[in-house]
């Protein structure tokens, strides 16, 4: 897409994002929520861009604890742990505060999202990431919620596995600093272009730590303190 947009028509490229999801709702898909993007550190520099970005979470996407993604589901997988609250009240205001974001989380739980991109090799731009919907792919939300007033997502500590060997490891400082400072830059960028967060949204707030490739066969676990663990595995075969 940079190449029709250039690398810093945002905007255009979230008109080519409204676009492709109209077309899957029209072919029966339905919206389910929003993921934040590129908001640690380290996959922007995974990735070479600079700013956060968005996409649409769509039904389905959403892959149910203990079913194996198949072969070939996707692309060029890579897969993170990230913390996902699911919204109890609108946020549909031009400039909400942490406490009224705060107010408008009805839970969060443990998640792993498996990102993909249609750019080979993962050769991105801001521009492109975008416009293929922040490089969606899947989501895989821990089975447990988790209130607010139990939680505090800035002091979350992530360690996620490939069959039980270490491979990503952050906190919730790494994301945006804080995951509710994510959701608040998601709320205020969402409202700007005509899209406001509502009300039983599911938002994946974005990565704790680095992305990693996805390996067919194996199984990944996240576990995220005050959240407990989350799980996903991949069957054989050539991705």
């Amino acid at each position: 897409m940079r190449d029709l947009l250039g690398e810093v028509d945002v905007t255009g490229a979230y008109g080519v994002q409204e676009r492709l999801i109209a077309e899957r709702v029209a072919r029966g898909a339905r919206a389910v929520g929003r993921k934040i993007g590129l908001t640690s550190a380290a996959v922007q520099a995974q990735l070479g861009v600079d700013q956060p970005d968005f996409g649409t979470l769509l039904d389905s996407m959403l892959v149910q604890p203990g079913t194996p993604v198949p072969a070939g589901r996707l692309l060029q997988p890579r897969i993170e742990a990230e913390i996902a609250f699911v919204l109890s009240g609108d946020l549909d205001i031009a400039h909400p505060t942490l406490d009224e974001v705060a107010a408008a989380i009805g839970g969060a739980h443990a998640a792993l999202e498996i990102v993909d991109s249609r750019i080979a090799g993962w050769d991105i731009r801001i521009t492109d990431t975008v416009a293929d919907n922040a490089s969606s792919g899947l989501f895989v939300l821990g089975e447990s919620a988790v209130g607010l007033d139990q939680l505090r997502p800035v002091e979350s500590v992530m360690e996620m596995t490939r069959d039980g060997v270490v491979v990503s490891t952050g906190t919730g400082a790494a994301c945006l600093g804080d995951p509710l400072l994510a959701v608040q830059w998601l709320a205020r960028t969402a409202a700007a272009l005509g899209r406001p967060l509502r009300a039983g949204e599911i938002v994946l707030s974005g990565a704790l730590g680095p992305m990693v490739p996805v390996t067919p066969g194996e199984a990944y676990t996240a576990r995220i303190s005050g959240l407990g663990e989350v799980h996903a595995s991949f069957a054989e075969g050539r991705p």
